[in-house]
């Protein structure tokens, strides 16, 4: 795992934004759970409280031209994007205001305009994609990337391995993020492989690999900063390992009572936003008045997210018809 960076030295408006976003996304999640708990929506919900440093971090290292594509875990990947958070939680509602039209849900947030490709359902399903838009960047002669993320689950599907092949032998311009946070479900990566060091399964490939801690935004920042000037500078593609961990249960229906009391407070203890806000606290330049104005806004911004999916209407019946594709039969059937 990387050693901790030292974040002080770096600009004040640079924290005072890692700040904003890892805390909207928190904030987002936190009032998601309450909000499913009240039965005001339906489904799976798998919440990303716990990896906000993974999502801000990366964001601040590529560019808003580059793709992101990422598994069911999305809010916090669609929100480090800068995907409106109204459209976010109204897509939680299933409303047509919803990011998807309120066709995809939680596990499915789309934003064409901000690149960001899903949120996919299917364990794994992302990840020939991701190396898809990889494949496109570099047939279009783009100064592109793609960023693929998956779980430590993923890595255990066929798909992972065919992809790592293919993209090193085509030298596409991709990153892989395998976002460990421990548990694939409620099975440990210790159950699942004597591979326990997941950056290593690049190595089958030769492909450049790394591990990252995870729980600590400037690590992050650091380390997706060279891997990017890597393959943007046409290297080929590149595996990282983003040791983390989720505070809440693999989807709201866990109870995780696979894990330890002592395990989750050690982990508790690392959470990236209350470091972050600690190390701002001691900086002269970052006033106890702008944290606290930080806090207010990002506040009464998820209230308004909520007024905005309550208020708004279910899609009709006709955008059944619509986001489809449609194509003829190479032959009429009697």
């Amino acid at each position: 795992m990387s050693t901790h960076t030292e974040i002080k030295s770096y600009d004040k408006e640079l924290l005072l934004k890692w700040f904003e976003q890892m805390l909207l996304i928190r904030k987002f999640e936190e009032r998601s759970s309450q909000l499913y708990m009240q039965q005001k929506f339906r489904g799976f919900l798998h919440l990303y409280i716990g990896q906000e440093a993974v999502a801000v971090g990366l964001e601040s290292a590529i560019r808003p031209d580059d793709y992101v594509i990422t598994a069911y875990r999305d809010h916090g990947g669609a929100l480090a994007r800068g995907v409106d958070p109204k459209a976010c939680m109204a897509e939680l509602f299933g409303k047509a205001t919803g990011c998807s039209k309120g066709k995809g849900g939680s596990m499915h947030f789309f934003s064409k305009e901000k690149n960001f490709l899903g949120g996919h359902g299917i364990v794994g399903g992302q990840i020939p994609v991701g190396a898809g838009l990889a494949y496109a960047c570099k047939y279009r002669g783009e100064d592109k990337l793609a960023v693929c993320m998956m779980g430590d689950g993923a890595v255990r599907q066929g798909a992972f391995h065919e992809t790592m092949n293919l993209a090193m032998l085509w030298e596409l311009p991709v990153i892989f993020i395998i976002e460990n946070n421990n548990y694939a479900m409620g099975t440990s990566v210790e159950r699942t492989s004597n591979v326990t060091d997941l950056y290593k399964l690049g190595l089958s490939y030769d492909m450049p690999s790394r591990p990252v801690d995870g729980m600590d935004i400037a690590t992050v920042y650091e380390n997706m900063k060279e891997v990017v000037d890597h393959v943007r500078s046409g290297k080929g593609p590149y595996l990282v390992e983003m040791k983390t961990y989720r505070y809440k249960g693999h989807s709201m229906s866990d109870p995780a009572k696979y894990r330890t009391r002592e395990e989750l407070n050690k982990y508790r203890g690392k959470d990236p936003i209350a470091d972050l806000k600690i190390t701002m606290a001691d900086n002269p330049d970052i006033t106890d008045e702008e944290i606290g104005s930080i806090d207010a806004r990002i506040k009464n911004l998820v209230d308004e997210c909520v007024k905005f999916a309550e208020d708004s209407p279910y899609p009709d019946t006709s955008a059944l018809y619509e986001d489809n594709y449609v194509g003829e039969y190479p032959f009429i059937m009697d």
